[in-house]
């Protein structure tokens, strides 16, 4: 809608100047949100950077000890060891609130508390680099659920960025640049009606004082 299209009333001035003062302060508490949500993802950003880094190094390491300890036994001999696992894991998913957002946090039970339960097998016909890998496998999985959690966040922190980036430009360039074009619109208006009312007046006033000087 046009400013043209405006009843240029006081009504709607005043409608109009109360519009403009809501806008623009929810313009102003939209911004302060998308800068704390910003600062927010860059921190949990940095976070992931690290965690992906050192899960990767994990990882890498655990394939390495798997990779030796099938060198040193046969295939059937590993996939037997490790046939039968002692331990399990549960993971619940709650959630925190970051600036209205909603994001996971995981949490992690084992089934048992003997860290020793990881090793599903004796010790006796299976290599010591067997050992390794399982435990380097097990050390590396805390950093992986850290890792998802992380990730999901930044996932959900972007979008709500990008929704209020999209608020804040819509204010900012659509509706307070309409409210304040319509405000002035309105005043110009108003101001024009003003100034036609006094020349009316004006001249009913020099057309009785005439009429006067004639009686």
């Amino acid at each position: 809608m046009t400013a043209t299209q405006v009843n240029p009333t006081r009504m709607e001035l005043s409608r109009l100047k109360k519009k403009l003062t809501t806008a623009r302060r929810g313009h102003k508490l939209l911004k302060d949100k998308r800068d704390e949500l910003m600062r927010q993802f860059l921190e949990l950003v940095r976070e992931n950077q690290m965690l992906r880094q050192k899960v990767e190094k994990g990882i890498a390491k655990a394939n390495l000890d798997f990779a030796l300890a099938a060198a040193v036994m046969n295939d059937a001999a590993v996939k037997t060891a490790l046939l039968a696992p002692k331990q399990s894991v549960s993971a619940t998913v709650t959630s925190k609130n970051i600036m209205s957002v909603d994001v996971p946090s995981f949490q992690y039970q084992t089934r048992t508390v003997d860290s020793s339960d990881i090793f599903s097998y004796g010790f006796v016909d299976t290599s010591v680099d067997l050992d390794t890998a399982v435990a380097s496998l097990s050390a590396v999985f805390p950093d992986m659920l850290k890792l998802a959690e992380t990730e999901k966040s930044c996932t959900l922190l972007a979008s709500e960025i990008e929704k209020t980036r999209r608020r804040v430009n819509a204010l900012e360039h659509v509706l307070i640049p309409e409210y304040t074009e319509k405000i002035r619109y309105i005043s110009m208006k108003l101001d024009e009606n003003e100034r036609s009312t006094q020349i009316r007046l004006l001249k009913v006033k020099d057309m009785m004082l005439e009429t006067q000087r004639k009686k």
